[in-house]
Parts: structure tokens; C-alpha cells; sequence
């Protein structure tokens, strides 16, 4: 590893250690340091504070930072399979095929005094996103070049989001009104037992591309190379796309759409380690989609106090600039 690559990683958990302290600090309730640490290593004498620290902050830190990280290399996996640099679950229409099944499921239990467990959400969301993935699939035999393909997967984002609205405004439960939140995304309201089932099944999906990143490697060169390296296309491309879906609906289950990180995450990545190896890009893209979300989290959280935006508006604001850089830089190559 070259010093360029060992100083990116050094910053990565830098930044990301400092954005997780100062989203646990800042807030609309002010806390002094100390009492915040106090209140997160021992009891503490406020059962405020130890109740804003241990229930509220701490794992909305945690969630931003898992969740974050999981969509980056969602995005990541997908712009390998597509070849293409602006492919990802939220512009493909993923995350909004989760997010109508989740909330369909939500609606059909909650109106019969059901409570849907994290499984089940995670469960839901990954067929809405299977849904989603098989519709972009056969368009993708269909249609031409990447742009057709982009525009498809932005189409059936807009189906799916419409539809969903339509369900979330017309619902009579005031519990199923609260989903309009969740459906704009969010790190609120997210507790210990969503965090421990996301963390279960994004590190199971994890593990899945690490021992997918030498096919990765071998098909980034072109799918002759990779066959003649004896990487199965075909099991490769269906690997590829279960682990996408998994992580992105993970991500959807618990937080709603979030918008732009699987797309400029693994762009910045690329352009901090100057490589595109999925060995190097892998852990930095987990990394980096952690402290980008800890970032656009604490900007929801502060920039309006005590009103609060949603995760997408921030992460929209610093992802597409990204996106166009992109494009623009593509062009120019």
C-alpha cells in the first residue's frame, strides 16, 4: 500500500471518529463534553442526559455511520456490475421499490394491530428491491447505453415513490401517518434492536464482497479476462446483485431512501485512492459512506434546530455536485 493509500485510510478513521464524537455532543439539547462522556462510560447524575446519550445519540451515530457505509458499497457493487460510474440503488430505482414494499408491509400490519419486526422489514425491503433490480435488469436488455438504462431505473424510483405516497396519505392509523418521516429518510427513531439486526445483516453481506473481491478485480479488466481467470459470469452477476439489494434494503428498512451516497461515495474514493481495486475500495467506501452520513446527519440535525431535515435534502446537496464532476469528468476522458 502506497503512502498516498495508507494516508486516506489514516483520514478516513479519522474523520470518522471526530464526526462520531461531534454527533454525539451537538444537539438540540446542549450537553457539555463532559457530562456526555460521563453519561456514556458511567451513570451519570442527570438521567437526561444518560437517556439523550444512551437512547437518542448513540445510536443514531452508530446507524448513520453502519447504515452509510453499507449503501456506499450497495453503490459500489452495482456501478461494477453495470460498468457504470453513476449506477446506484437510490438512481436505479432500488431503494424506492424497498421503500414501497416496507411500507405497504407496514401499513397492512399496523392496521391489524400487528407490530412488523426489524426482520421482517429488512425482509420486505429486499424483495421490493429484487423487484426493482429484475424490472432494471430487463430493461437493461432492452434498452442502449447508459443513459436509457439511468433514466429507466430514475422512472421506476418515481413509480414506486408515487405510489407509496399515495398509500402513506391515505392511511387512517396516526402511527402509519408518522411513516411520512421515515419515507423522506431518516436516523431518528432508530433504536438498540434495529441497530444489532442491521449490524448482523450488513456484516453477513460484508464478508460476502470480501470473498467476492478477486472476481471483482478479474471483471473490472473485462468479462473475457474474468472467464479466462475462471470467474462463473453468471454466478459473479447474480452474487453481485443479491448483495446490493441486501445492503441497500437494509439500509431503506431502517432509515428510508437516502439519496446520492451509493453514487459519490465510491467516486470520491476513487479519486482520494486513485484506484479502482475493489481490495482497496471496499473497506474505504464502508468507511467513507460512514463519515459522509455522520456529516450530513449532524447538518440535519443543526442547521435548522430544533427542526430537523431529512437525511436525503443533505446528503442531495453534497452528492450531486459529485455526480456532475463526474459526468463532467467522464466527458472530458
Amino acid at each position: 500500500m502506497t503512502g498516498r493509500r495508507r494516508i486516506t485510510f489514516v483520514f478516513l478513521t479519522a474523520a470518522l471518529i471526530a464526526l462520531a464524537f461531534l454527533n454525539l455532543f451537538a444537539g438540540s439539547v446542549k450537553l457539555a463534553p463532559a457530562d456526555a462522556l460521563q453519561a456514556l462510560f458511567s451513570r451519570g447524575d442527570s438521567a437526561v442526559a444518560e437517556g439523550i446519550i444512551r437512547n437518542i445519540r448513540l445510536p443514531r451515530l452508530l446507524a448513520a455511520a453502519l447504515l452509510g457505509g453499507a449503501l456506499s458499497v450497495a453503490g459500489f457493487l452495482l456501478q461494477i456490475y453495470f460498468n457504470n460510474p453513476i449506477a446506484g440503488p437510490f438512481v436505479l430505482g432500488i431503494s424506492s421499490g424497498a421503500k414501497l414494499l416496507v411500507a405497504l408491509s407496514m401499513i397492512l400490519c399496523l392496521s391489524r394491530g400487528i407490530a412488523l419486526h426489524a426482520s421482517g422489514m429488512i425482509a420486505a425491503a429486499f424483495c421490493g428491491a429484487m423487484l426493482s433490480m429484475g424490472v432494471v435488469l430487463l430493461a437493461s436488455r432492452v434498452l442502449r447505453g447508459r443513459g436509457m438504462l439511468i433514466v429507466c431505473g430514475v422512472m421506476i424510483g418515481y413509480i414506486c415513490s408515487a405510489v407509496t405516497e399515495i398509500a402513506v396519505t391515505f392511511a387512517d392509523d396516526a402511527n402509519i401517518v408518522n411513516l411520512h418521516s421515515w419515507s423522506q429518510g431518516s436516523f431518528s427513531g432508530i433504536g438498540w434492536q434495529e441497530i444489532g439486526t442491521a449490524a448482523d445483516v450488513i456484516c453477513a453481506a460484508l464478508a460476502g464482497t470480501v470473498l467476492l473481491a478477486k472476481p471483482m478485480d478479474a471483471y473490472r479488466l473485462g468479462e473475457a479476462y474474468a472467464q479466462s481467470m475462471g470467474v462463473r459470469i453468471q454466478h459473479f452477476r447474480a452474487g453481485l446483485i443479491v448483495l446490493s439489494s441486501i445492503l441497500a434494503a437494509c439500509v431503506t428498512a431502517f432509515a428510508g431512501p437516502v439519496s446520492f451516497v451509493g453514487i459519490a461515495v465510491p467516486q470520491l474514493m476513487k479519486a482520494l485512492l486513485k484506484s479502482t481495486k475493489p481490495a482497496l475500495m471496499l473497506p474505504a467506501c464502508f468507511l467513507g459512506g460512514g463519515v459522509f452520513c455522520l456529516f450530513c446527519d449532524l447538518l440535519a440535525r443543526l442547521l435548522f434546530a430544533p427542526t430537523e431535515l431529512s437525511i436525503s435534502t443533505v446528503t442531495a446537496v453534497f452528492g450531486a455536485p459529485v455526480v456532475i464532476w463526474t459526468l463532467v469528468k467522464r466527458r472530458r476522458e
